[in-house]
């Protein structure tokens, strides 16, 4: 049986088919800010995106996702934790069925209706595949959304879903800076972690953002518009397609501020 957020095929059976699952570097996790230490070492992010790299959108049955060339080194991530050039491969969300939860990391606790994930890979491999089971082989910029102001960025995001309801649709979507997501204030927790869906590989570099992005209670209604189903199945509505926090078994979570 495939993976899902159902009762039966959800983050408490993925152990089951992947027992990485319950490996020593699980994502996600809850960030607690008092005992994470400022590390003078961590470096600002270098993020450079190239709006002419962006491809498609698409309903994989478990979110959505933009999807980028990365053939080159237009849009690329360097600095902070890492080292090296990280390329850009896509960019997802998870989210909840209503506004008081949808986040995978939470901070003391606290969840946010949604999470924005970019998704980069470290180019000293051959490719996304070959980059997604080393350990240093992917980094992962999170960005909490927060109910607020509507988010025109994000709106041109959404504008696209009537074309990728159902799972499997696809459709072209160009020319999008997926810079205008991230918040204005670029300081972030990060730590060594994993993929938080099926394969579950402890590959990830998470560089989390403390300062949340706007989206507005309409927006994120439009999120739950989406299907887990495919067309001529029986409408799911996709929501709650998050992993809840996982446990920290001894890692250090750094800060890139006091």
């Amino acid at each position: 049986m495939s993976w899902g957020y159902a009762a039966d095929n959800g983050p408490d059976k993925w152990a089951d088919n992947f027992p990485i699952a319950n490996g020593p570097r699980q994502s996600p996790i809850d960030i607690l800010p008092g005992a994470s230490a400022y590390d003078a070492a961590l470096k600002p992010l270098k993020l450079k995106y190239d709006p002419s790299t962006c491809q498609e959108i698409l309903n994989n049955g478990h979110s959505f996702q933009v999807t980028f060339v990365d053939d080159n080194d237009k849009s690329t991530l360097k600095e902070g934790p890492i080292s090296g050039t990280y390329r850009l491969k896509q960019f997802h969300f998870h989210w909840g069925a209503s506004d008081d939860k949808g986040s995978e990391h939470t901070v003391a606790g606290t969840k946010y209706p949604a999470e924005l994930h970019l998704v980069h890979w470290n180019t000293k491999y051959p490719s996304f595949g070959d980059a997604a089971s080393k350990p240093d082989g992917l980094a992962v910029v999170g960005v909490f959304l927060k109910i607020g102001d509507a988010n025109a960025s994000l709106q041109k995001v959404l504008d696209s879903f009537g074309a990728i309801k159902a799972k499997g649709k696809q459709t072209t979507f160009a020319d999008f800076d997926p810079s205008t997501l991230l918040p204005g204030c670029l300081d972030y927790w990060t730590y060594d972690g994993s993929l938080t869906t099926p394969p579950l590989l402890e590959s990830v570099t998470w560089i989390v953002c403390k300062e949340p992005i706007s989206v507005s209670a309409e927006q994120m209604a439009k999120f739950r518009g989406l299907l887990f189903s495919a067309e001529g199945e029986a409408e799911c509505c996709m929501m709650d397609n998050y992993r809840p926090p996982q446990p920290l078994k001894g890692r250090a979570v750094r800060a890139s501020f006091k």
